[in-house]
């Protein structure tokens, strides 16, 4: 089963960028993993926070395949446990083929990337920058490998 993250924009912080491409490098003694980097709008001035999340969705499901389980990282999905979200990764990793998550844009995600989903799954019922969300979550991902490995860097 190939990972794949999809985030809209670049990660502007040089420190952020340097610990996600290491916990990314560490995922892929795991598992194929990548991230892909959908450029940001450009001239967003005149465009509505709908319009935006709009343009953005339709980047969004272009990056999509059609067998992909989707899952979003947005505030209002599920929250899980370090050890539960390992044994959901499992259970994804057996049922299919390639296993997307998703960073929106600052507004959050069209109704037609809802649509598409297939699960969404919260990292905090904090508000987070999408640039933390990003770090977080690859270590979150990391973590998960390693608890089904059975390696100590999980303590619980």
């Amino acid at each position: 089963m190939k990972t794949e993250l999809i985030v809209v924009g670049r990660t502007v912080n040089k420190h952020f960028e340097a610990v996600i491409s290491d916990y990314a490098e560490r995922i892929r003694h795991y598992m194929p993993f990548g991230i892909t980097t959908i450029e940001a709008l450009k001239n967003t001035r005149n465009l509505t926070e709908q319009q935006q999340k709009e343009a953005e969705g339709l980047l969004i499901l272009r990056s999509l395949q059609p067998q992909d389980f989707v899952v979003l990282l947005d505030e209002h999905g599920l929250v899980q446990r370090s050890i539960e979200l390992a044994s959901w990764l499992e259970k994804r990793r057996a049922a299919c083929r390639r296993l997307v998550f998703v960073v929106g844009g600052p507004y959050g995600f069209s109704p037609a990337v809802y649509d598409r989903a297939n699960e969404k799954l919260s990292l905090s019922a904090l508000t987070l920058s999408h640039q933390m969300v990003r770090l977080l979550f690859c270590e979150q991902l990391y973590r998960a490998c390693t608890i089904i490995k059975g390696e100590p860097y999980h303590h619980e």
